[in-house]
Order: structure tokens, then sequence, then C-alpha cells
């Protein structure tokens, strides 16, 4: 940063270097956001939120557009990194859906043309909105679509366990959180705790996904290949099945 001259704007933030300390602020971003979202000619209020009135859903009112709701909240959310004062009523507005986590995840078996490796993708869901997603090519050949969907659910359990534990932090328990699998098989080897000869090729150490389902910690679900929204993060599509997909984990073009 040095190289560049003082710091004056970093990520929506204003910098001021002053004798008696470094101030910052996000009016700039404040007003951007105020005029992206067409409110920069609304009324003012004095406080961020009403006292003793429950946010409510208006059933005769006109649905709102969710994709354009969350692209508020998350550009508010944002804000609250240095606006204690608004987090509240940004939180309060943010509870639009269930608070629960659960995650999908699929897997292009063989895909991969040069060397006929497969692909694994995964995402996860608080509510309705998608904190976090993987895409990796794995450095093994599987031998069967139901070894490349297994290591698949793996990877994406490790990821929960660790979404899991972060959340404990703040006081949210989300153990025996739902994971949505596209492939009976793979929800049968991890329920059945019996070795059975077709699995011996798939190696010890990946079945601890097994014992995250004994010990509760997670849920497997058969879901249809056609709402598994993970798929995109495993191969390319046609225009109608990616726009599909791409609505369904929240993506707004903006």
């Amino acid at each position: 940063m040095s190289s560049m001259g003082e710091l004056t704007f970093f990520l929506g933030l204003q910098v001021q270097q002053k004798e008696d300390g470094i101030f910052i602020s996000k009016d700039k971003y404040v007003a951007e956001i105020l005029k992206k979202f067409d409110f920069a000619t609304m009324k003012t209020a004095s406080t961020p939120i009403e006292t003793n009135k429950a946010l409510v859903k208006d059933e005769e009112a006109e649905a709102v557009d969710v994709n354009l709701y969350r692209s508020m909240i998350g550009s508010l959310m944002y804000l609250t990194a240095s606006r204690l004062d608004i987090m509240f009523a940004v939180c309060a507005c943010a509870r639009d859906s269930l608070f629960d986590l659960e995650a999908f995840f699929d897997s292009d078996y063989a895909g991969v043309s040069l060397d006929r490796k497969f692909t694994t993708g995964g995402c996860q869901f608080l509510g309705k909105r998608l904190i976090s997603w993987q895409c990796k090519k794995q450095t093994i050949i599987a031998n069967s679509t139901t070894e490349a969907e297994y290591l698949a659910a793996i990877n994406c359990c490790g990821q929960v366990l660790w979404i899991q534990n972060q959340m404990l932090d703040y006081g949210f328990n989300f153990m025996n959180t739902k994971i949505y699998i596209d492939n009976e098989r793979t929800i049968c080897i991890t329920k059945n705790l019996v070795f059975h000869s077709k699995t011996k090729h798939i190696e010890i150490r990946h079945y601890f996904i097994r014992d995250s389902y004994e010990k509760k910690l997670i849920q497997v679900i058969k879901i249809h290949t056609d709402h598994n929204v993970a798929d995109l993060l495993t191969k390319a599509f046609d225009v109608s099945r990616f726009n599909f997909l791409i609505a369904s984990v929240g993506l707004l073009n903006i």
C-alpha cells in the first residue's frame, strides 16, 4: 500500500490520516447504496427501527423481489462492520427465511476428458442464503460413480462440520445438518456400517462421514438430480439449466 501513496479509499472505506489519529468512514459507500436501491430521496428516520413493533409478514401486500431484497441486506450487512448503531435493525430485516444450515453436493464421474478424473462440487446454505461453496478436481480416478459421489459427500461433510464449529462460537447449534444427495448408493454406504465387498476399494480414511452420521452431526437426504443445486459446480450446462441453477443459489445479475 505504501508504494501507491497515502491510503484514502479501500473496499468502501474512506480513510483520513491526521495528526491526532486515523479516521475511517463509509459516507461514500452509504451514498452509493442509497442511490443504487433508489432510496436517496426517501424521508429520514430518527432511529433505524421502531420500538415495540414486531416484523410480521403482510399477507395482503405484493410479494417483494427476493433477490433484490437480499442484495439490499447484503450491502447493509457490510455496512454494519463499522456501524454498530444499525446492526440490530439490519439483522432483524435479514430474517427473511429459516435460519437452518443445509448442504448440497454433487460430482461429475470421469468428467475430466484428459485424465478421466472427476470433479466435486458443494454448496452450503444458512436458510436460503448461500454462504459457502466449493469446486475441485480430485487427484484420484474413481472406480465408480458411487465412489465419486461418496468422496464428494466427504468433502461437503468436512465443510459442514467446520461451519458447525464456527457457528457454535456465536451460540448457534446446527448439529444434525441436512446434506442433500442425489445418489441412493452413497446414502446407503453412509448409513450402513457393514463393510460391503463392493466398497473395499474406497479407502478407510474416507469413512469419517459415517462417524459423523452416527454421532448425528449430519443427516443424509435423497434429492432428485434436477433439484441438486451443487450440480452448478461440477459441469457445463445449456442456457435453461444454467439459468435455473444460478437462480436456485440466489445469484443476482446486477
